[in-house]
């Protein structure tokens, strides 16, 4: 329902959002006059318009018009000093401004009015150019999504009372739900992602129609969808998002292994919900990210991945034992592989696949550290194993612990704290961070007098491991070590 008498709050955030777009870049004004002298129309439209009524800023404005593409590159071109053209099929068209007087580069998006027409079995829409703004504005995702702002006069546009919406912070979309998500399934991952990013609520028919409709994710590509979920779990507040793919059975068609965290509870409590601890262990380790200068930067992918996945072995793993208790054994093993083969299917890279799985793998290492009583070898390879993901693996560790028992929770804070004391008085003297046997290559085939081969490989490996079991020995050490070694292996 168009929103034609906004309430007083709506008009001062309307006034607030229009001062504020006009003083964000006078430059797409500016613009806005090129398209009205050429006999066309210019809105300012999606998200700038909302995040300008939310109190955002941002140089990337997304404008829709009347003008086809050919007459956009047109006006373009006279307007900014570069220009890109890679979806004028699509009827978008990119340029910039570079700033000037101190001002910052503008960059503007400019679509001509669409009305899309959706193959049911493809996420891709054919390209239909339409010929007003409300139409096009229907064919948005949610409504707070869904208002526009005509330049150079700045008149507001709303015909679906986005700005209702967004006073009340719900998400809902143009047209019915069941249209909407049937035409673009994505849709239904973006109100997950909203809700983290905005704080916003979804509406009833909306959720309503997700549940329903939540398999038709099946027909969007991996790398969309892992698009959406990274831009969720990056955003301030991801717990909430991930919970509304969980609660419509989204997460059963992107991440069902976060699903099935949630086991069903034994009625002696006998452990703790799986699904909810690692949502806890996710917000635990946020608050640990770094700033710029620190040594995990937030936010940080890989962390907050292997935070929320770490436990994806534990529901094949889990036994009911003797007695009454439960365990997991191996679930980190089996985690693992889970999340390497997940995150895989989702086209994450190698490097991320390879991380998030490590640490999925490493996150069991430190439990028994305190009793145990560790030597300099076992602390040495706990460094050595978790290489550069050493310092996510201490936030990973750390977040790890859930416990309400105050007792425990300060004592497996307290063992930490001295492992990380430890590993810095080990760095200190044995540049821990890079170890590297006493002898390289080189001198081996020199010592032992051979060539290059198999030989070499499992000689150096010795003295690494001699190297994390004493320490550094010393180049006359070593070779002494070597050479005892060599002699008993030909033996």
């Amino acid at each position: 329902m168009p929103n034609d008498r906004p309430n007083p709050d709506e008009a001062a955030l309307q006034r607030r959002a229009l001062a504020s777009l006009a003083q964000l870049a006078p430059d797409a004004v500016a613009l806005g006059r090129r398209f009205a002298d050429a006999g066309h129309e210019l809105a300012l439209v999606g998200g700038p318009v909302r995040d300008a009524f939310l109190g955002r800023v941002s140089a990337d404005l997304d404008f829709a018009t009347s003008a086809r593409p050919d007459e956009s590159e047109r006006i373009l071109s006279g307007w900014g000093d570069a220009h890109w053209d890679v979806g004028k099929r699509f009827g978008t068209l990119g340029a910039r401004r570079f700033g000037r007087g101190g001002s910052s580069d503008v960059v503007v998006e400019v679509t001509t009015y669409r009305t899309d027409a959706y193959d049911p079995t493809s996420r891709k829409p054919a390209v239909e150019f339409g010929d007003t703004l409300e139409g096009d504005l229907s064919r948005r995702d949610f409504t707070v999504n869904a208002m526009a702002v005509r330049v150079p006069d700045l008149q507001f546009v709303d015909p679906f009372d986005g700005l209702g919406d967004l006073a009340r912070r719900v998400l809902r979309t143009p047209v019915d739900p069941e249209q909407s998500f049937d035409d673009d399934p994505l849709r239904m991952m973006r109100a997950a992602r909203f809700v983290a990013q905005l704080g916003f609520g979804v509406d009833d028919a909306a959720r309503a129609a997700a549940v329903a409709m939540a398999e038709r994710l099946s027909i969007v590509s991996a790398e969309r969808v892992r698009d959406e979920l990274v831009k969720l779990l990056l955003s301030d507040h991801p717990r909430e998002g991930l919970q509304v793919l969980v609660g419509t059975g989204l997460a059963d068609h992107v991440l069902p292994e976060l699903s099935a965290l949630r086991l069903e509870i034994d009625e002696h409590h006998r452990h703790k919900d799986v699904y909810e601890h690692s949502l806890t262990v996710l917000e635990k380790a946020i608050a640990l990210e770094t700033g710029p200068d620190g040594a995990v930067p937030g936010p940080d992918l890989v962390l907050r991945l292997a935070a929320l996945l770490h436990d994806v072995g534990k529901p094949r793993t889990r036994r009911f034992e003797p007695g009454g208790g439960v365990s997991f054994h191996h679930h980190e093993v089996v985690g693992a592989k889970l999340v390497a083969k997940r995150l895989a299917a989702l086209h994450f890279d190698k490097q991320t696949v390879h991380d998030v799985a490590r640490l999925t793998e490493l996150h069991l290492r430190f439990h028994g550290y305190g009793d145990a009583g560790w030597t300099d070898s076992a602390v040495r390879r706990y460094v050595t194993d978790a290489g550069p993901l050493l310092e996510r693996l201490h936030r990973l560790t750390r977040s790890d612990c859930t416990t309400r028992n105050v007792r425990k929770a300060a004592r497996l804070s307290a063992a930490y704290d001295d492992l990380e004391e430890r590993i810095g008085r080990l760095a200190e003297a044995e540049e821990l961070a890079s170890i590297r046997p006493d002898l390289d290559g080189t001198q081996i085939m020199q010592v032992l007098g051979i060539g290059p081969g198999r030989d070499v490989g499992e000689a150096y490996r010795y003295l690494l491991e001699l190297r994390m079991d004493r320490g550094p020995l010393g180049a006359d050490a070593a070779r002494e070590e070597l050479l005892a070694w060599w002699v008993a292996r030909q033996s």
